[in-house]
């Protein structure tokens, strides 16, 4: 069993074997590409919630040092497995809390943290600590999905029911399901300055991409956390659950088949003092 959020954390999506596999996929090329045109090939990198290092690898191949940090002791082994397969000598990983990070102030040149802050109850505080562990003038990198954003074809009633109850179970669990559209203000109260915020959008619309898009949240709403918090908290049943399952699955068959939301982005420094 991967390790349990800190005290008064609940992640969401948890670490069954579909999400590992999703998040398996990620790349830094499309997921910080806001942020590699200021990465300089010295800098030294923290990645907060770098789950299984496939961006975190991609960091390293175009910085000077990475760390990839992760809550989650089974999922960061998984991390220095494919970095060793990688052959990167200038990256390595630590678990631990985004809240109480393990090093001491100034210690980076950038922060990034990719689909982390949607999961926080504090996003504030975390970024606080960001601040804390970045050399003066360093740059914090966040990205995070708007949920509310997303829109499908052909459109299935049962699709939609999950976009609703998304967003019951993620504020549930005192996270922010839209978190794309909130980076900018929470990076303003963390005390960055220099802002800059940007968009991107994620698409599936090629039989492959919409095959595992389907297939992967087909299983995860019904044997995944979500399930359990979605059922626990009261917010559906089981049958629901299938029936929602089995929408997925239907929509990821249709040759016609269009998913797409929006990314927020946003790159901050930290000031002087």
């Amino acid at each position: 069993m991967a390790e349990r959020s800190p005290k008064g954390e609940c992640y969401t999506h948890g670490y069954h074997q579909v999400i590992v596999g999703w998040h398996s996929r990620r790349t830094a090329e499309t997921c910080a590409a806001f942020l590699l045109p200021r990465l300089r090939p010295e800098a030294e990198v923290l990645d907060i919630g770098c789950g299984s290092g496939t961006i975190t690898t991609g960091l390293a191949r175009r910085a000077g040092r990475v760390v990839g940090l992760d809550m989650s002791a089974e999922v960061v082994d998984a991390a220095r497995a494919h970095a060793d397969v990688c052959g990167l000598s200038n990256i390595s990983f630590e678990v631990g809390s985004a809240y109480e990070l393990p090093w001491d102030d100034a210690s980076f040149d950038v922060v990034y943290a990719h689909q982390v802050l949607q999961h926080l109850s504090d996003p504030v505080r975390a970024l606080r600590e960001a601040r804390r562990v970045l050399q003066p003038g360093g740059l914090v990198a966040v990205r995070d999905s708007d949920y509310e954003t997303m829109v499908s074809a052909p459109v299935f009633p049962a699709i939609e029911r999950w976009r609703d109850l998304y967003h019951q179970v993620a504020s549930a669990n005192g996270g922010e399901a839209d978190a794309g559209r909130y980076l900018l203000r929470w990076a303003m109260e963390a005390g960055f300055t220099n802002l800059e915020a940007t968009a991107s959008t994620s698409v599936h619309t090629d039989p492959e991409g919409r095959t595992v898009w389907g297939e992967m949240w087909a299983v995860r709403v019904i044997d995944s956390d979500f399930a359990e918090h979605a059922v626990g908290n009261g917010f559906a049943t089981r049958d629901e659950l299938e029936e929602i399952s089995d929408a997925f699955r239907q929509w990821s068959a249709q040759p016609d088949g269009f998913w797409a939301w929006v990314n927020g982005e946003v790159i901050g420094v930290r000031p002087p003092h």
